[in-house]
């Protein structure tokens, strides 16, 4: 029984992953198309009058709506793999660290001699009158 959750859940991964690289394609490809907005020199100074400080806001278009919804999806598609990644991994004999297969060095290290005591200076110069 617990290989049959295995094989739906691998499989339900396989699925997100295929869906997480669709979106970031089709993302991409969005962003690609979309034409800047106020793209003459003046505007790479902030010379754009008595507009506001992100430019004109118009009617979304659906190049727009596409590009905020694929954000959504990838956004959502990152956090569901992470979590994924995050319950393979982790199991009740580890506490899901790092380090937590890293075994300890067994160096037999002493610590460092102390340093020899400066000797006093045998003659000091008589102070100036």
């Amino acid at each position: 029984m617990a290989g049959l959750v295995w094989i739906r859940m691998s499989y339900l991964i396989g699925l997100i992953y295929a869906l997480h690289i669709l979106v970031c394609f089709f993302l991409i490809i969005v962003v690609l198309l979309q034409s800047g907005k106020s793209g003459d020199i003046a505007a790479a100074f902030g010379g754009m009058g008595s507009q506001t400080a992100f430019g004109p806001r118009g009617a979304a278009t659906a190049l727009s709506k596409a590009t905020t919804w694929s954000a959504v999806l990838f956004m959502v598609t990152s956090i569901t793999l992470s979590i994924f990644a995050v319950r393979r991994t982790s199991t009740p004999a580890s506490s899901g660290s790092v380090l937590s297969g890293v075994k300890p060095s067994t160096t037999n290290s002493q610590p460092a001699a102390p340093a020899p005591q400066p000797s006093s200076p045998a003659s000091q110069p008589a102070p100036a009158k």
